[in-house]
């Protein structure tokens, strides 16, 4: 029932801008704190961004402070990741998460997160 489904993926060369939106349903969304992660082949799944479920916080890794932002509107149940400066390490599967609001600490752990979409495809070419 809860589903997460990500759109706006795509290729693009190394300097463009790509905005990725996430649309929730079957949850409250306002109360899951919701983040992006990133996985490549044969690497680990790395946190991208996050946005608690407040609205008032959000948190970025270091790779992408400054590129990245992570926003949220609650009259649509959406989630948007405004991608910008885009580099070729930044070639990866991005999904979107939700995390519960009774989940302490800062959002940058995966298996915190209770539910997830099955991603999209972000290719960047130099």
């Amino acid at each position: 029932q809860v589903q997460l489904v990500e759109s706006g993926g795509g290729l693009v060369q190394a300097g463009d801008s790509l905005r990725l939106s996430c649309a929730a349903s079957g949850l409250s969304f306002s109360s899951y704190t919701m983040g992006w992660f990133r996985q490549a082949p044969g690497k680990e799944r790395e946190f991208v961004a996050a946005i608690w479920w407040s609205g008032f916080s959000t948190y970025y890794a270091d790779s992408v402070k400054g590129r990245f932002t992570i926003a949220r509107d609650s009259a649509k149940n959406t989630v948007s990741l405004q991608m910008n400066s885009l580099k070729p390490e930044d070639t990866a599967v991005y999904s979107c998460a939700a995390r519960a609001k009774y989940y302490s600490g800062h959002p940058y752990t995966s298996r915190e997160y209770n539910y997830w979409g099955t991603g999209t495809q972000v290719t960047v070419s130099s």
